[in-house]
């Protein structure tokens, strides 16, 4: 184990992605499984909203699936990553979709533009069973769907158009998630929301360099916080 954020993690079957192995050694059944030493380097922060925890999973799940060479379909891996968790679903494809239900109904995007992103984390773990027995409402709107047509301009008005519904409980918990969304306004983010449960928040910036400039920016007043810049993975048509 290696990472920033690495001495946070236990190395046993606390950690997801050696409950990932051993789902899938248990899957394989008769399939050779032999032992496997694995590296995690965890530079995302714990608890923070961004499935950090869940893509590791997935992606020990992936490559043990091609080293052990199993004869095992996607559904299979889908169903293994559902009972880890759900998000895993989603993981597994590393790719943008939509997501639906509680994670296991996934549609690959046909087109998605690069995007340029800043994720920032004020430093906090926020505990996800705890936000949701904070949530004051369940009963919600559905979201609008997704344009046909996607750019910079169309995903961020669509973004304005939708919500986070966890947001309001998370921030209820830790008010530090509003520090931060302050803070990637202030960097001129087009758009800024909290990302899953918190605490991590995400925002929308016209390309990459623009996201760049925003995080050095918000690094400079925040020292010990986590900000990284990242572009959204283009899917350009008949790609996905």
């Amino acid at each position: 184990m290696s990472g920033r954020y690495a001495a946070g993690l236990p190395l046993d079957d606390g950690n997801l992605v050696v409950r990932a192995r051993d789902a899938l050694r248990l899957e394989a059944g008769a399939q050779h499984a032999p032992p496997v030493a694995i590296r995690l380097e965890k530079n995302l922060p714990i608890a923070s909203g961004v499935g950090g925890g869940s893509s590791d999973a997935a992606a020990a799940l992936n490559g043990l699936a091609r080293l052990w060479k199993l004869d095992i379909d996607d559904s299979s891996l889908a169903r293994i990553g559902l009972s880890l968790g759900a998000d895993l679903p989603m993981c597994l494809k590393s790719q943008p979709l939509v997501a639906r239900g509680i994670g296991d109904e996934v549609s690959p995007l046909t087109a998605f533009p690069a995007l340029g992103l800043v994720l920032v984390n004020p430093g906090i773990a926020v505990s996800t069973p705890a936000v949701f027995k904070a949530l004051s409402s369940r009963d919600n709107e559905a979201l609008p769907p997704l344009p046909k047509r996607l750019d910079f301009h169309a995903v961020r008005n669509w973004l304005e158009a939708t919500r986070n519904d966890l947001e309001g409980a998370a921030r209820s918990i830790e008010p530090a998630i509003g520090e931060a969304l302050r803070a990637l306004k202030r960097a001129d983010a087009a758009f800024a929301r909290m990302s899953g449960s918190g605490a991590t928040c995400f925002g929308l910036f016209e390309t990459g360099n623009v996201a760049k400039r925003a995080a050095i920016a918000i690094r400079a007043r925040h020292p010990d916080w986590f900000v990284a810049a990242t572009r959204s993975m283009e899917v350009s048509d008949g790609e996905a």
